[in-house]
């Protein structure tokens, strides 16, 4: 299969890489460096999202924002054979996405909105979680190239469900690494050890991903970021641009997140203090005043 990829950064770089091992990858990103990685991991270089698009089988795409999806798609549309499948993994505004995907079905396009979970790590290992949304003819025809770059992939529903799955995913995930960062600082100022306290809350209701997956204090859980200065990761900058789509999605729906509003609050004081390329647990720094 010959697949155009678009949009080469931390996560979109290891996405195409395992996608070339078994097809033809045609891969565009406005940095020289990333197409030089890219190369390097088996696709071809392609000057324009023209070139990359024309006589692929599907458009692969993982862009920053809505705004460089509904551009990129509307040059990709004009390009695209018919047939042609589309699927954006970025992580978007839902407006966004179910209007690229409204207007690649008016086209005669199947496309899917497929944001992951997973982080760097999971993008060059290939054990992302996608959280799709489309039709589910679009979705059974992603899926195969899916399952080459993750390890769980699920339907959510309609166009747009993929990010409504993402933003309150990891709101949740905001929250719940900002309630265990401040149950670790306040067993530390205590006199309980991080070690002697993880033991105990891991294996007791307070047990969550982000203290035994993904630790924020250090210690307890030797590959978390805690351990290497908080390096991404998944970045504090990336958590707060969720947070931000959580908070203007929830607007919209008319729904209550007032913890979710308080997470956004925190990572953006990172974010002011510059620190927004942290590790999205290093928050942690924050709350225990060492930031």
């Amino acid at each position: 299969m010959i697949i155009a990829f678009i949009g080469l950064g931390n996560m979109g770089g290891g996405m195409a890489a395992n996608l070339a091992r078994d097809n033809a990858v045609k891969a565009f990103d406005l940095s020289e460096v990333a197409l030089t990685k890219a190369v390097q991991s088996g696709c071809s270089k392609a000057d324009t999202v023209a070139a990359a698009v024309i006589g692929a089988d599907a458009v692969v795409t993982m862009l920053p924002a809505g705004a460089h999806v509904r551009s990129v798609y509307a040059d990709v549309f004009n390009h695209a054979a018919p047939g042609t499948l589309m699927i954006d993994c970025s992580t978007v505004d839902v407006d966004s996405a179910r209007a690229v995907i409204a207007q690649a079905t008016e086209a005669g396009f199947d496309m899917i909105d497929a944001p992951v979970s997973g982080g760097t790590k999971g993008a060059a290992d290939g054990t992302l979680t996608f959280m799709c949304g489309g039709t589910d003819e679009a979705y059974a025809r992603a899926k195969p190239l899916l399952d080459i770059m993750g390890k769980n992939v699920f339907h959510a529903g309609a166009a747009g469900n993929g990010q409504v799955a993402k933003i309150c995913n990891n709101m949740l995930l905001g929250i719940h690494m900002i309630g265990t960062c401040e149950a670790f600082n306040l067993a530390d100022k205590l006199g309980l050890d991080a070690q002697t306290f993880y033991d105990i809350s891991s294996t007791a209701s307070g047990q969550n991903w982000s203290m035994t997956s993904y630790c924020p204090a250090p210690g307890p859980v030797a590959s978390a970021p805690s351990n290497r200065g908080y390096q991404p990761g998944f970045a504090a900058a990336m958590m707060l641009k969720d947070l931000r789509l959580a908070k203007e999605a929830a607007s919209t729906a008319r729904a209550a997140t007032p913890l979710g509003a308080q997470a956004e609050a925190m990572y953006a004081l990172m974010e002011a203090a510059g620190e927004g390329g942290l590790d999205f647990s290093g928050v942690m720094k924050l709350i225990d005043g060492s930031l």
